[in-house]
């Protein structure tokens, strides 16, 4: 195995989802590999991982396993920054060279790439064997018209994370289960301690769960029309200003309001954040959870409806559309996405697996992936258009127009939808 290291980051701060449209798609897939011995697969592959730093001494040695298992593929390992690899890849489909054969894909890239034909169809090769051993939420990502182009390799789901301590000293003795009563909780927690209630992240990923708790979304697939600024949604968007207007959220910094909002919570200087399990790492490292079970992990709150979801994240391997190894990246492919591998990944890295299989009972042991699992119970498969980053992208700056106050919610939404029916999606009513 051949190693070169990038900049690895990590971040689910832009993340994309899964509700499977019809797309008419030409197959552009390499098919099954031969009914062989897969130890007879001879090829050399190049793998641009997006996993950070602090996962990639795992990740290393389980592509080490493989090579042992499969001695006649050589990987060739490079680690791509997240936040730049989309682009890196089009841009290396575009010029022809240095595509890797297998990459790791937000599941939000998935559906611009199958549309463009950039990925491979692995249905019914060793890619994805066993498919129904999938969880269900994380299958929607890589399934178009019916072919597979993906296999899941973790699933995030966004919780509420809270400061245990905080809440025993502002006498509250459970975590909020609604927007009202999360406002009500860190009022009272500024109030009795002096510190912040919440810290909210502006990027539009983390503006989900209010609109999902309304019974909200970006657009409504089946009739094709953007729904960003309707009723529900400026309710949605409403609760989410209101935190930070009546002082029981900070207001958000201008710059990377994602690392101020996991700082502020690791020093204990905010009692609650929304995130997701890859952030446990950095927060154990923060000197309010030098103990552990100081950690509270918990859904999503509901909102003025009753409903709550958290928003499906996570990553798929998949394999590029022109390999000339199939055979082998298949084989990666499928390894790399086995239970087995998924279980040593969730133990090391607290990562939430996407096979059942690899939900043990030592996985489960642990709380904090036993709390994310649970919380994954709320996940809403996300909506997958090949649209999607653009969209998440022109609405960023009105949501964090929103939260600042610089900017009334009905406002900002209605400038999103305008300029998503005029730039983004031009064949898709807004509705009011």
């Amino acid at each position: 195995m051949r190693r070169r290291r990038g900049h690895g980051s990590r971040s689910r701060a832009a993340a994309a989802g899964v509700t499977a449209l019809a797309l008419t798609l030409a197959a552009t897939g390499c098919g099954p590999a031969d009914d062989g011995d897969p130890a007879d697969v001879t090829g050399a592959i190049t793998w641009w991982d997006t996993s950070g730093p602090t996962e990639a001494p795992a990740v290393h040695r389980l592509v080490a396993e493989f090579e042992k298992e499969h001695p006649k593929i050589d990987v060739d390992y490079v680690n791509v920054d997240f936040f730049e690899a989309q682009q890196k890849y089009r841009d290396a489909v575009r010029d022809g060279s240095g595509v890797p054969d297998v990459l790791r894909a937000d599941v939000g890239w998935m559906a611009g790439f199958v549309q463009d034909g950039l990925l491979a169809d692995l249905t019914g090769t060793p890619a994805v064997p066993e498919p129904e051993g999938f969880l269900e939420t994380t299958t929607a990502s890589v399934t178009f018209d019916g072919r597979t182009y993906g296999a899941p390799q973790v699933t995030d789901p966004l919780a509420l994370l809270y400061n245990k301590e905080l809440f025993d000293e502002a006498g509250l003795t459970r975590p909020p289960d609604t927007w009202e009563s999360l406002r009500d909780a860190a009022l009272t927690i500024k109030e009795t301690t002096g510190v912040d209630g919440i810290a909210l992240n502006t990027d539009p990923y983390y503006a989900l769960p209010f609109l999902y708790g309304e019974g909200a979304d970006l657009l409504d697939p089946e009739l094709s029309r953007i729904t960003v600024a309707d009723d529900a949604s400026v309710r949605a968007a409403s609760t989410a200003a209101d935190l930070v207007g009546s002082g029981a959220a900070r207001k958000p910094p201008a710059e990377d309001a994602y690392g101020a909002m996991q700082s502020a919570f690791q020093r204990g200087e905010v009692a609650m954040i929304f995130d997701g399990p890859w952030a446990t790492t950095g927060i154990f490292e923060g000197a309010a959870f030098d103990d552990r079970e100081n950690l509270g992990i918990a859904p999503v709150p509901a909102g003025s409806t009753g409903e709550r979801g958290s928003p499906t994240g996570g990553h798929n391997l998949v394999v590029s559309a022109g390999t000339e190894h199939p055979e082998a990246a298949q084989l990666f492919v499928g390894f790399m996405t086995a239970a087995e591998q998924q279980e040593e990944l969730a133990l090391k890295l607290s990562l939430l697996p996407t096979r059942k299989a690899a939900y043990t009972r030592q996985v489960l042991s642990d709380p904090i992936r036993n709390s994310f699992y649970f919380a994954s119970t709320t996940c809403v498969p996300r909506l997958s258009v090949p649209e999607g980053a653009e969209l998440l992208a022109t609405f960023e700056p009105r949501w964090e127009a929103i939260l600042r106050g610089t900017q009334p919610p009905e406002e900002a939404l209605a400038e999103t939808a305008e300029t998503w029916s005029t730039s983004v999606l031009p064949d898709w009513p807004v509705a009011r």
